[in-house]
């Protein structure tokens, strides 16, 4: 029997809060009136295309779904490991930064300073993270429907709180960081310093990864050939429009050499709240924005580890991974994954500052997804040639002209952003150029390493018979 089927205003709702996050708009804010010319270049050739993309996947897979199945239908199951690698490997890389977020905004209870402060950082991150992990091996979970109602009050309401202290700041003649002309809002590329403003793209394609975990719905959908357009329509100008304001709500009120990365967003809180007289209500937006945090995290805490488990049970991690205990639970995946947290958090120790540590692990993140991202257009321009099925619940425009098209555009604006990665940013103190791209070209081979060592066990165990 077929599942419940959810309304279009769910599904927008979904997509939404599955990109719309309040924590990237201090990263974002740096490139002040650029990033206007970003955000449209990176809805058009990333946030559309892998929406449209991995809904057609979606809607292809009755059964099962996900980059490891794709990816193996389209190129094979070596493929599909370092397709799965990546999905998984890269949320490791990016549950310090979240958390690093969440510790930072909770200093504004008891000291604000320590927000700077590498070791408590570090102790926080790895207290909450093993915490949650302890929860999830005991078969603790949370619906999809908690999580959106988190997404909705850490993110929604507080993003809709800066752009609206942002505009009475500007109409009651405050002065202003940034100022809008047509100078100012193109990049120039004359020099090195204006070249490091393509920087902003990481940022921002940073904001829209994880919206194909959103489309996986579209086969409960209902009318999904007209609801899903309409509702990617209604989501992607909700998103530009909420990021892209409280970005520019962020730069035009704090002095962009004075935005802390980490705890941006409770700076600005607490501007607002000292010149509107409302610092009464700083502990309700921070538990607001608290819990937007911890709602973000609720599932990425065993649904990537599900990814890897489809590749130790095919064969290329040994039987030890697929232990699951008596809830179901992947015990030693989620054991080894805390680890693996555990390790990259040494990354706080490699950049001379707090800001430059967390665009590493942000930057690094990026990267990583971006390539799984390449993978699911080449696999979903393979698979339309290949396979054609008979049936979608939803379709590209055009067959295999128009996801062509689409997949063209999302391959421009992963290879972009793929180069973009390697130039360290000129506004955040990360010591050297050649510093910076030892250890971000460092992290990623890392990174992918392993996934040679699981085809060679893998081989190795064929052999054996």
């Amino acid at each position: 029997m077929r599942a419940k089927q959810i309304s279009q205003y769910t599904l927008i709702l979904l997509i939404i809060s599955a990109i719309d996050n309040i924590r990237n708009l201090p990263q974002i804010a740096l490139f002040g009136t650029t990033l206007i010319f970003f955000f449209a270049l990176s809805a058009l050739f990333f946030l559309i295309p892998v929406a449209l993309v991995s809904a057609q996947l979606s809607a292809s897979s009755q059964e099962q779904g996900g980059i490891y199945h794709w990816t193996c239908m389209a190129f094979g199951p070596k493929i599909g490991l370092i397709a799965v690698w990546l999905q998984w490997i890269n949320t490791l890389v990016w549950f310090p930064s979240i958390l690093s977020f969440i510790a930072a905004t909770a200093t504004y209870f008891f000291n604000p300073a320590l927000a700077s402060n590498k070791t408590y950082l570090v102790s926080v991150i790895l207290i909450v993270f093993w915490g949650m992990t302890f929860m999830n091996l005991a078969g603790v979970h949370r619906s999809a429907s908690l999580a959106t109602i988190f997404s909705v009050l850490g993110a929604l309401i507080p993003i809709a709180l800066i752009i609206g202290f942002a505009l009475l700041w500007v109409v009651t003649g405050k002065p202003l960081q940034i100022h809008f002309n047509l100078h100012n809002l193109l990049p120039t590329f004359n020099h090195a310093e204006s070249f490091s403003s393509l920087t902003a793209l990481t940022a921002i394609m940073t904001s829209f990864l994880g919206v194909e975990l959103a489309t996986v719905h579209i086969n409960d959908v209902k009318n999904p050939e007209k609801s899903f357009p309409r509702a990617l329509g209604v989501s992607v100008l909700i998103i530009l429009g909420t990021m892209t304001l409280g970005s520019l709500g962020i730069a035009l009120v704090l002095p962009l050499d004075q935005i802390n990365l980490v705890d941006g967003v409770m700076q600005i809180f607490t501007l607002f709240a000292k010149t509107y007289h409302f610092t009464v209500l700083i502990p309700v937006i921070m538990l607001m924005i608290i819990c937007g945090g911890l709602g973000g995290m609720i599932s990425y805490i065993i649904s990537p580890v599900k990814g890897i488990l489809q590749v130790a049970e095919s064969g290329y991690l040994p039987p030890f991974f697929t232990f699951k205990n008596r809830h179901g639970v992947p015990t030693r995946l989620l054991i080894t994954q805390a680890m693996i947290v555990s390790l990259v958090c040494s990354a706080w120790g490699l950049m001379p500052s707090v800001n430059g540590s967390y665009w590493l692990l942000t930057d690094l993140s990026t990267e990583l997804y971006i390539l799984m991202y390449v993978f699911m257009f080449l696999a979903a321009l393979k698979l339309k040639i290949k396979i054609m099925p008979a049936a979608h619940l939803f379709k590209i425009p055009g067959g295999i002209f128009g996801t062509g098209v689409i997949c063209f555009l999302g391959l421009v604006g992963c290879i972009i952003t793929l180069v973009v990665g390697f130039i360290p940013p000129s506004n955040i103190d990360i010591g050297s150029n050649m510093h910076y791209f030892t250890v971000f070209a460092s992290g990623v081979i890392l990174m992918i390493l392993p996934v040679f060592g699981f085809y060679a066990y893998k081989k190795h165990q064929d052999s054996r018979g």
